[in-house]
């Protein structure tokens, strides 16, 4: 049976049909991960689900163990994750409460812990990251998606930012001259490292606001919270409609 895990935030665990059936607390060698596993049964796939900003959200994007969150997950048997991440729009149809399944990664953080290939090596490590999620768990979210009528955009290019303020317009206007739709984040070093311990990753992204100078009202936590609200019920929905499909 397929172990698949969710990272994202402490309310996915409300998915309807979800069974809770314990939470392990896994040590690293890297530290200590976000939080516990909350381990559950879901349409007869068991589901490990690990808040990445902590119980109280209280981590903030460039403090994350990413290399402990995902070493952990690779420890208790996960095979496929599915990120929840929270995205700016920045092209047009990118409009807030709207779920993007992106395709591409430019990484734009500095200062991260990124590979777990760094030190006590036989040899120089080099993965491919040509695409940067699992295609397969990509199609499998957009099929679920399509046949139960959720609307998602199938692609996109996430630009990684480093945070935890958000970018100036000018930033976004580079953003987009380099080619990217959205920007987060949380994205990276997540993927890259999901990738060197060959776990099948992908990004369900909810775009939580219009990027810097692409929309008129004032960015506030109280804005981004309520499209956030919005576009999580849709995650649920489009998760409880997935889960059940991947083995």
């Amino acid at each position: 049976m397929t172990k698949i895990a969710i990272i994202g935030g402490t309310g996915l665990t409300s998915i309807k049909g979800l069974e809770i059936t314990g939470r392990e607390i896994i040590q690293t060698p890297f530290g200590e991960p976000s939080g516990p596993l909350v381990q559950g049964i879901l349409s007869g796939n068991k589901v490990y689900f690990l808040p990445r900003h902590g119980g109280g959200h209280t981590i903030p994007p460039h403090k994350i163990n990413y290399r402990a969150n995902i070493w952990a997950l690779k420890e208790a048997g996960v095979e496929q994750v599915i990120a929840v991440n929270a995205v700016g729009g920045i092209r047009k149809d990118m409009q807030p409460g709207i779920l993007v399944v992106p395709d591409q990664i430019i990484d734009y953080t500095v200062s991260r812990i990124n590979t777990f290939f760094d030190e006590g090596l036989k040899q120089v490590v080099h993965i491919d990251f040509t695409s940067p999620f699992c295609e397969s768990l990509r199609t499998n979210i957009i099929n679920a998606a399509t046949s139960h009528s959720i609307t998602i955009i199938k692609e996109g290019t996430y630009a990684a930012s480093q945070g935890p303020r958000l970018e100036t317009a000018a930033e976004i206007n580079r953003l987009e001259r380099d080619g990217c739709h959205l920007v987060g984040m949380t994205c990276m070093p997540e993927a890259a490292l999901a990738r060197e311990k060959e776990l099948c990753y992908a990004s369900i992204s909810v775009v939580a606001n219009l990027a810097a100078g692409r929309g008129t009202e004032k960015l506030t936590m109280d804005v981004i919270e309520k499209n956030l609200n919005k576009g999580m019920e849709h995650v649920r929905q489009l998760l409880e409609a997935v889960i059940p499909t991947l083995n």
